[in-house]
C-alpha cells in the first residue's frame, strides 16, 4: 500500500516508517505538520493516511482538519486517526463526512505490529478500526436516538465488534455464540437501521457510521 503518514514524534514517526517498510508498504509522505500534510493528501493520493490528530503548531486537531479538507476533493480517502486520548468529538467529525475507510485507534492501546497494520489494511479496504474505549465513549452520547435505542443489548454489543473490524466468525469466538446467531443479530441491526440491501453498499460500514455519527 502507499501510505501518508503524519507525526510529529521524530522517533515515533521513524519507527513507524520503518515498520511499514519492512512489511512492504511505501510509505510515500511522512510529515509533521497539518499543512504539510493536506499537501502531501493531494499531491500523492495515497491508498491510506495514517494521522496523528494533534499536530503543530497548536497541537489541538491540526491532523483532523488536513484530513477533512483532504476529504473534500477525495471523499472515499481512508483515514486511521491516531491519538493519545479519547477524543469523541474527532471521531464524529472524521464520521460525518460518510466516507468508507475510517479508523481511530488510541496510541497507548496499540499493543503489537501486527494489530496495527491489520487496522491500517481494514481501513485502506474501506472498513474500519474502532478502538472499543472510544466507541464506548461514543456511544454514550447514542443513547438517545431512537433508531440506535431500538437495539437490543446483544445487537449493541454486536455492533461495537463490527465497528472494531471483525469478521461474524470473530465475533462469534469473542462473544461464545455460534455464526449463524451472530449473522442473525447484523440481519436485525441492518433493518432497525433502515440499511436495505444494495450491491453497491458496503452495509456494515454504513450501520457503524450510522451507530456513531452524530
Amino acid at each position: 500500500m502507499r501510505i501518508a503518514l503524519a507525526e510529529d514524534h521524530f522517533l515515533l514517526r521513524d519507527g513507524l516508517i520503518r515498520l511499514l517498510g519492512a512489511h512492504g508498504h511505501e510509505v510515500v509522505a511522512a510529515v509533521d505538520n497539518g499543512g504539510d500534510l493536506l499537501d502531501a493528501l493531494v499531491s500523492e493520493r495515497p491508498d491510506v493516511a495514517v494521522v496523528d490528530v494533534r499536530l503543530p503548531p497548536t497541537f489541538t486537531d491540526e491532523g483532523l482538519r488536513a484530513v477533512l479538507a483532504a476529504r473534500e476533493r477525495m471523499p472515499d480517502l481512508p483515514v486511521l486517526l491516531l491519538s493519545q486520548y479519547v477524543e469523541p468529538l474527532y471521531a464524529r467529525e472524521l464520521l460525518a463526512g460518510g466516507g468508507r475507510g475510517v479508523g481511530y485507534m488510541l496510541k497507548d492501546r496499540v499493543t503489537n505490529g501486527a494489530q496495527f497494520l491489520d487496522s491500517i489494511r481494514r481501513v485502506a479496504e474501506g472498513g474500519t478500526a474502532m478502538d472499543a474505549e472510544v466507541i464506548s465513549k461514543l456511544l454514550v452520547r447514542k443513547e438517545r436516538d431512537e433508531a440506535v435505542g431500538s437495539l437490543s443489548e446483544r445487537e449493541r454489543e454486536v455492533l461495537e465488534w463490527v465497528a472494531q473490524g471483525r469478521s461474524n466468525a470473530g465475533i462469534a469466538q469473542g462473544l461464545f455464540i455460534s455464526e449463524k446467531a451472530v449473522a442473525k443479530h447484523i440481519g436485525n441491526i441492518f433493518t432497525k437501521l433502515g440499511l436495505l440491501q444494495a450491491d453497491t453498499d458496503n452495509r456494515r460500514v454504513l450501520a457503524v457510521l450510522a451507530y456513531l455519527d452524530q
